[in-house]
């Protein structure tokens, strides 16, 4: 379905993308029986945006149709398809910097768990919603984080609407006063409520396995290219719960909330309980390729 139409962020009636039509955020309807809403069968995407020029859009891409494909989805456009379809949406929103939401759902059948055979045609959304950057003072400050156990399921690499999980994740970081969750599954770390989570330790970052446990975010990928440009080790493997409470330096990364450390965990300060020096060093790397797409 399409996920809350009163989308955090969005304001007035801006031009949205409905199953080969573009209208009014307002008028875009889809059926009570479309999988989606019934079932959460279906798959989204978030790109950002910065300075009207997309961030990252092939790598974004690339994981849409992984996530079509596990939930054996026929991909409805080809990748310059989807380009095009996003550049339309951009071309009609006067934001500038702001992020590009895509939902794609095995569509409109009887309500029945299995497939709809024959198959149906998938439903298409997408919107642009703007985006604020976190500000120079929460990058600053950091971010306060509390421990909870993973109770997700073991597809966690698809980019699922199937989002009760991390809802429930991130009210619980609600409920304790903090900003984040880090969550752990068998005493090893996967990841936040909506974010990747980064492990700094004698100057080397670490990060999980990129497995069925954890979704990779895009950013995934930036921040080895990033470590690579400043010469810091890098390194994928189980990370213990242990090593997290006794890291360095610990951040998360999303689309939106692009790097942020995170200075406390369950009360206690992180390092020195202020952002450290890998963080600083990739914060700048990762604003020097914002900035060059000015």
């Amino acid at each position: 379905m399409v996920q809350n139409m009163l989308i955090q962020g969005v304001t007035g009636d801006p031009i949205v993308y409905l199953n080969g039509t573009f209208g009014p955020l307002s008028e875009a309807k889809v059926s009570v029986l479309d999988r989606g809403f019934i079932f959460g069968d279906g798959i989204y995407e978030v790109v950002p945006v910065y300075h009207g020029k997309l961030f990252r859009m092939k790598e974004h891409l690339a994981r849409l149709e992984r996530s079509l494909k596990k939930l054996d989805i026929a991909p409805p456009m080809t990748p310059a398809q989807w380009e095009a379809l996003v550049k339309d949406l951009l071309s009609r929103s006067p934001e500038k910097n702001c992020m590009v939401y895509l939902q794609i759902t095995r569509g409109v059948a009887k309500r029945d768990h299995a497939f709809p055979v024959p198959t149906v045609s998938p439903t298409i959304f997408g919107m642009v919603a703007p985006m604020t950057p976190p500000t120079a003072a929460v990058r600053e400050k950091g971010l306060r984080a509390v421990s909870i156990p993973d109770m997700r399921w073991l597809h966690c690499d698809i980019k699922s609407v199937s989002l009760l999980g991390n809802v429930l994740a991130k009210q619980a970081a609600v409920d304790a006063g903090v900003d984040e969750v880090i969550q752990f599954r068998n005493g090893n770390l996967t990841e936040g409520a909506s974010c990747n989570i980064w492990v700094a330790k004698d100057g080397k970052l670490i990060a999980p396995l990129k497995d069925n446990l954890v979704l990779e975010g895009i950013r995934y990928g930036l921040l080895q290219e990033l470590t690579t440009e400043m010469g810091i080790p890098f390194e994928l493997r189980v990370v213990r719960q242990d090593e997290v409470n006794n890291a360095d330096e610990l951040m998360m990364s999303s689309a939106t909330r692009e790097v942020l450390p995170i200075v406390e965990l369950d009360g206690k300060p992180v390092g020195e309980g202020k952002p450290g020096g890998v963080y600083q060093r990739l914060r700048a790397a990762y604003d020097a390729r914002i900035a060059a797409l000015a």
